[in-house]
């Protein structure tokens, strides 16, 4: 277990939300070493126990389960380049069930992943759908996550018969941790029952008081748990904990931080953050996020021309390698905001921006437009061929997916 290497201060769709605000704001600080996470391994439900890839050397009693390690280098060994490729891949479908062109690219690529566009029917009817989905995407006993934003207020997908109407972060972060996590833990049941293992949440974001008018993808939308580190840190870290217990998986998002630009990123190009540093006080929630058991980090599409103005963030290997991995010491799955429909990277050629993520060190790659999903998984596959060091990175995500899937009971190992 490594801890964190630097001290950092612990300072997306509609698929999720994500520029220089004139307005003014409160300078960058640090916060105490205290509050760094003492831990930044990938979380498992609290009633499975698994093995880190590198655990133990001893062999297992022949009557007990397959470990997680063994069971993920059998499973890396039985899958394809393009098979591997494919578990890179959250597919966006509709959230009341594929359509038919979508179960073609579902079934027919093997998507390691989907998550839900638009509105849903009731639980029940999404159980349904959600397992057709499950069986169109299920290769080699490992069968896809199915993620939803499910935030509260105006982003929650799901919203049928059978789901809770969630209130705004807002709100929620008006309530005791206590009510919180329990509330959370209901909600994540439903996710359950429905069939869905992810919940592409909570939003770790700050948004400054002065700001939150002005701030379009996550202000504007009351999506913030509160306006300062603290407040958001203490919703965040309730938030996550009462998913883990309901067994889903979170996405602490959207890293390193929407809380400072006006544009959002799912209808605006050039969103510019130019006041984040590494070492911000506003990525404590974030780190609180980790310590609490989240399953992802997910990496916003702005360029923050503080910490690296030549890449946006989803392809920076300052913020992926240097700051999420290094900083905040995490060695879990670390996903993208939208790249498929989101203006931002509209510039971008759709497989590069897949290369690019994995190569700058993330893992899976959120993709609204089912169509792009071939051209992406080429674009790994043709540069892991090309190049062996590209290769070996595609197949340490690959592993850490593996690892989340296994977590959460979605690989099948014998």
């Amino acid at each position: 277990m490594r801890r964190p290497v630097a001290l950092i201060a612990l300072t997306a769709l509609a698929v999720t939300g994500c520029g220089d605000s004139g307005t003014p704001t409160a300078g960058p600080s640090t916060v105490p070493s205290s509050s760094i996470p003492t831990t930044a391994e990938p979380s498992v439900p609290p009633t499975t126990a698994t093995e880190s890839p590198t655990a133990s050397t001893s062999a297992p009693p022949p009557s007990s389960k397959p470990t997680t390690a063994n069971c993920v280098d059998q499973k890396l060994k039985a899958l394809t380049l393009r098979e591997q490729a494919a578990q890179l891949i959250m597919t966006g479908i509709n959230a009341d069930g594929m359509s038919d062109a979508q179960q073609a690219v579902v079934q027919q690529q093997k998507s390691g992943s989907v998550f839900l566009i638009g509105s849903s029917g009731s639980l029940s009817h999404t159980r349904t759908a959600m397992a057709a989905v499950t069986s169109a995407a299920t290769v080699k006993g490992i069968r896809p996550l199915i993620a939803a934003d499910q935030e509260g207020g105006q982003i929650q997908r799901l919203k049928g018969p059978g789901f809770d109407r969630i209130p705004a972060a807002t709100v929620q972060g008006t309530w005791s941790s206590s009510k919180l996590t329990a509330q959370a833990q209901e909600w994540g049941s439903q996710l359950k029952q429905a069939g869905v293992t992810v919940d592409l949440a909570p939003v770790a974001d700050v948004v400054p008081s002065l700001l939150k008018s002005s701030n379009a993808p996550i202000g504007q939308l009351d999506r913030e748990y509160g306006n300062t580190p603290a407040e958001a840190s203490r919703g965040v870290r309730a938030f996550v904990q009462g998913m883990r217990n309901a067994g889903v998986a979170t996405s602490v998002k959207h890293f390193p931080g929407l809380g400072r630009v006006r544009g959002n990123t799912d209808f605006s190009a050039g969103v510019v953050d130019d006041v984040t540093v590494r070492g911000d006080a506003d990525l404590r929630p974030f780190a609180e996020g980790i310590k609490a058991g989240t399953s992802m980090v997910m990496i916003s599409t702005v360029t923050y021309t503080k910490i690296d103005p030549k890449n946006r963030a989803v392809f920076s290997p300052t913020v992926i390698q240097g700051m999420v991995r290094g900083d905040l010491g995490w060695r879990g799955v670390v996903i993208t905001d939208d790249v498929g429909a989101a203006a931002e990277v509209a510039s971008v050629p759709a497989g590069e921006r897949a290369t690019r993520f994995v190569a700058a060190g993330g893992d899976i790659v959120i993709n609204a437009k089912a169509g792009l999903t071939a051209t992406m998984v080429t674009a790994l596959v043709d540069k892991a061929e090309e190049d062996e060091s590209f290769a070996a990175q595609l197949t340490s995500s690959v592993r850490r997916v593996l690892i989340l899937k296994q977590d959460h009971g979605l690989v099948t190992c014998g």
